[in-house]
């Protein structure tokens, strides 16, 4: 084993998140009472979410884990939809229902497919147009226009870029390209072209508004996430604001803007980016280029969402990660041979315990804890756990471990998936069965008596019908199991 910790070291416990406001690693904690306050964007919901999106839910999954189970860490996490917009509000109006009827589809399929690839469930999942979230953004604007950085024009109110000193500081832009004077109506807009931007839209005839103290209108884009922020999570600053590399800008620049503008305070402390994904031709996979695939497109495949899940993750989450049908089945293989090993523990029987094999694991446990805190180097934590697998393996096929070694073992794979939620998700998927578990245990008592009367035919025919239908058994010198195939 290549583990280069001593067992006698002490694990850190000092987290370190590359921050993108200062394009650098650093030592991260909670501002206070030992509990991350993090804000996520989330999906503006016209449309089903693709694999892309879910590749950065699924890392902040892994990042609120590791907060949690690693560094000891509660959470209050926040991830919003926003279900009102320039494409919200397009989208509806073709499919000729309201504009909540229309979200509401895209709502229920987020929590499905998140729900398929194992994220946990956050503390808030707000929607732009509850009422209490419209409220706050009205009150965010009005704060904005009361100390200056706001102004109204044709019934609209912008915000003027000019008086805040600080922007363009998240996306390093160059102040000499910004645009005073000139403003943007549209939601989103090209990258790094800096104007004033709406903060509260006047509204067409056949669009949705609303009243708060602003007259008859609705929410731009960006103030959604800042009042949403400011609302659920308490005093600034937050501790972390999250989502895709592509909200760097406009949209995180512009949350900071509002945020900061209205309250004089820090907006967030971290920024945490993930990067795209990208497909097999290096293609970047977007709703307006029509490429894209959603999780019920890969489970609709044949794949399984632990498999995808892993791929999602198993790439650093600030490299681009090329997705491709291939990755997904070298995936499935290393779940596949993850979940073997821990099953072959069912099959130890030696009433001993080697003592050697219970440092190992300690050691491992440490050294897979200081991948996840040094900026979630998941793919070396991923190659602990498969250090671990080789040596369990090889232990077993040697006869080298007991009973007592048994109990160990299953606590630190079940310490490493309260990170990477693989294995937990894998049992899930494999308690739905196309054969019920009682018509597998008859028939593999079946095999036995038919391999016991020497009528091997009939066996291999038992075999031969179970893995038609989803089931594989495996023989070893403890007897047979069996295991849903890929």
């Amino acid at each position: 084993m290549t583990i280069s910790l001593s067992k006698d070291e002490e694990l850190s416990k000092n987290v370190l998140l590359y921050n993108t406001l200062t394009r650098c690693k650093e030592e991260f904690s909670p501002s206070r009472d030992g509990t991350v306050r993090m804000y996520a964007c989330g999906l503006t919901v016209y449309a089903r979410g693709h694999i892309g999106n879910f590749r950065t839910f699924v890392c902040l999954d892994v990042l609120r884990r590791t907060l949690r189970h690693v560094a000891g860490f509660n959470l209050r996490q926040v991830i919003n939809f926003t279900d009102v917009d320039d494409k919200t509000i397009k989208a509806a109006r073709a499919a000729g229902v309201s504009l909540r009827d229309y979200t509401d589809q895209f709502v229920q399929a987020f929590r499905d497919d998140a729900q398929a690839v194992g994220l946990e469930t956050v503390e808030e999942y707000p929607r732009a147009t509850d009422e209490e979230n419209l409220r706050a953004m009205a009150k965010t604007v009005m704060e904005l226009e009361t100390r200056g950085h706001a102004y109204r024009s044709d019934g609209a109110v912008y915000f003027k870029i000019s008086t805040f000193q600080n922007y363009g500081k998240l996306a390093r832009l160059d102040h000499d390209g910004i645009k005073i004077g000139a403003r943007i109506d549209s939601d989103q807009y090209s990258k790094h072209d800096a104007r004033d931007f709406v903060l509260w839209k006047v509204t067409k005839p056949d669009e949705p508004s609303w009243d708060f103290g602003l007259g008859p209108g609705r929410p731009g884009w960006h103030i959604e996430c800042s009042a949403m922020a400011l609302r659920l999570l308490g005093d600034l600053p937050i501790d972390i604001h999250a989502g895709g590399i592509d909200l760097v800008f406009p949209h995180h620049e512009n949350e900071i803007a509002q945020a900061e503008g209205a309250t004089g305070k820090t907006f967030s402390r971290f920024w945490v980016h993930v990067e795209h994904l990208l497909l097999a031709q290096g293609d970047k996979m977007s709703k307006s280029q029509g490429n894209v695939l959603t999780v019920r497109d890969v489970l609709d495949r044949g794949h399984r969402a632990s498999a995808l899940r892993y791929v999602l993750m198993s790439t650093h989450y600030r490299k681009q990660l090329r997705f491709s049908w291939e990755s997904l089945e070298q995936a499935e293989e290393s779940v596949t041979r993850l979940m073997d090993c821990v099953a072959r523990l069912d099959a130890v029987i030696k009433a001993s315990s080697c003592p050697d094999l219970d440092a190992r694991i300690s050691q491992v446990r440490q050294a897979f804890a200081q991948m996840m805190l040094d900026d979630l180097n998941t793919p070396g934590a991923l190659g602990v756990v498969f250090e671990l697998v080789r040596d369990v393996n090889t232990a077993i096929d040697a006869g080298k471990i007991g009973i007592g070694n048994v109990e160990n073992l299953r606590a630190v794979f079940d310490y490493f998936d309260q990170v990477l939620g693989v294995l937990s998700l894998r049992r899930v998927e494999d308690t739905v069965l196309s054969v019920p578990i009682d018509e597998i245990e008859r028939l593999i008592a079946e095999r036995q008596d038919a391999r016991k009367s020497r009528n091997f035919s009939a066996a291999d025919q038992i075999r031969t019908d179970l893995a038609a239908r989803g089931i594989v058994l495996e023989d070893s010198s403890s007897g047979t199991r069996w295991k849903r195939g890929s």
